[in-house]
């Protein structure tokens, strides 16, 4: 079942790649369908621009906000919003790919860029950021995270927003047991082990051990042992020996420094336990804030960045990061950058921001009063836009690595936490998967 769910992915892309070829081949000009292999042109600057919002409903509101904006400093172009649900972004790109009706600009997340811009729907984007406003204005970081998401060294995509990895930790408990805020991994550990009393149900921490699993574990892994890529050559570092170790050394902590529950504990549920206000340290994103806030109250936890190594190195997996895309069949280029260039400015993306409760993608913005007021938010930019931090870019742009790191391998994990089989089967296992996956990228490609 699951060989055949990377075989009907991988179709499909190849599918879609010959869809192109035949567009591209056969149009003899611009019809105004706006599919993939249109030219599409520069347009005036002027007139009307269509923008997808890739996360309607939650962020329609403020995109509402940010085109009122545009428009009244841009008096001569109009922008018609579409917002599109979350769940049927990436459907509602492949349609219009095939069929006509692509936006002027649209928000395209890392998750499925690669598989748009595989396409030949995405407009490349380096050479308009370098004679922009925007340049030297963006986190490198970021900047980083967008190309390798969309497959190459093109940019595709300028970002605007970005997630962290946090570890959320009780000051009130670490106070009383007399232990230092846990910024290094020798910190966590330690306190991890202080903390737990299972005989009065507390515990030093709460794994994700349900949906969503692999990431913070493999965060975790790379974080401890300061390994700064994912690949060496063709092959994933992710079963390295040092990853082994590290990996076994975190699984260790299930049953002996956390909650057993955790084997099923998804996200919302692993929340809402940590909430519950028995268990020291949790490991999640800033998304989960204000859960915190309202359950804790603001005197009792503290968000940090995931801890370094004791030297201070810091090293972390890349994070979805959101973003605007140009799209190649637009007619009006000019005045759809336009709107990128304004929906990036510091102001703008400081708006957006605080209302998404991310990190901005404008080191600008990153210095907003709210942003101060915030401490997980401010130390998380600080985090994300430290030329110090090194960013391990996971492979987004690999058609099964959605496949790979749930379908495949949460279950696996699973076992892992009980002891059905070791950190090393379990990561030669995923480092076959992902060295296969990458072969067959390359050959594709």
């Amino acid at each position: 079942m699951k060989t055949s769910i990377r075989r009907s992915r991988r179709a499909a892309v190849a599918v879609a790649l010959g869809s192109v070829l035949a567009l591209t081949a056969t149009a003899c000009g611009d019809d105004g369908s706006g599919a993939a292999g249109d030219k599409g042109d520069e347009g005036s600057g002027k007139g009307t621009i269509t923008f997808w919002d890739n996360n309607g409903g939650v962020r329609t509101d403020i995109w509402k906000q940010i085109i009122a904006d545009f428009e009244k400093k841009n008096p001569d172009i109009k922008v018609k919003y579409v917002g599109i649900p979350a769940a049927s972004a990436q459907s509602k790109y492949d349609t219009a790919i095939q069929g006509g009706g692509l936006p002027d600009v649209g928000g395209v997340g890392t998750a499925v860029l690669a598989e748009v811009a595989v396409q030949g729907a995405l407009e490349p984007l380096d050479s308009r950021l370098k004679s922009s406003s925007l340049n030297g204005k963006l986190s490198q970081n970021l900047l980083d995270v967008s190309k390798s998401a969309g497959g190459g060294d093109t940019l595709y995509q300028i970002p605007t927003s970005a997630n962290n990895g946090t570890l959320w930790y009780r000051t009130d408990l670490f106070k009383a047991a007399g232990l230092d805020a846990p910024t290094t991994w020798s910190k966590f550990y330690a306190a991890a082990d202080k903390l737990t009393d299972k005989a009065k149900n507390k515990f030093g921490f709460t794994i994700r051990g349900g949906e969503g699993s692999i990431a913070p574990a493999l965060d975790a892994v790379y974080g401890q042992t300061g390994i700064t890529s994912f690949w060496n050559g063709d092959k994933t570092t992710v079963n390295d020996p040092k990853n082994v170790a590290a990996l076994a050394k975190y699984v260790g902590l299930f049953k002996k420094d956390t909650p057993s529950a955790d084997l099923n504990n998804d996200f919302t549920k692993m929340v809402a336990q940590w909430d519950s206000g028995t268990i020291g340290m949790l490991s999640h994103n800033l998304g989960s804030y204000q859960d915190h806030l309202k359950a804790l109250g603001a005197d009792k936890f503290k968000g940090i960045p995931n801890p370094t190594l004791d030297d201070g190195t810091r090293v972390q997996i890349s994070n979805p990061v959101d973003g605007l895309s140009l799209f190649k069949s637009s007619k009006n280029k000019e005045a759809a950058w336009k709107f990128i260039e304004f929906a990036v400015s510091a102001a703008e993306n400081s708006k957006y921001n605080e209302s998404a409760g991310q990190v901005p993608a404008n080191t600008d913005a990153a210095g907003a009063a709210w942003i101060q007021k915030s401490e997980p938010t401010e130390l998380a930019a600080a985090a994300l836009n430290g030329a110090s931090t090194k960013i391990v870019q996971l492979p987004y742009y690999l058609p099964d690595w959605n496949t790979i790191s749930k379908a495949d391998n949460e279950p696996n994990f699973q076992k892992l936490l009980l002891g059905k089989v070791t950190a090393k089967e379990f990561l030669d296992t995923l480092a076959d998967q992902l060295n296969k996956a990458q072969a067959d990228w390359k050959k594709n490609h």
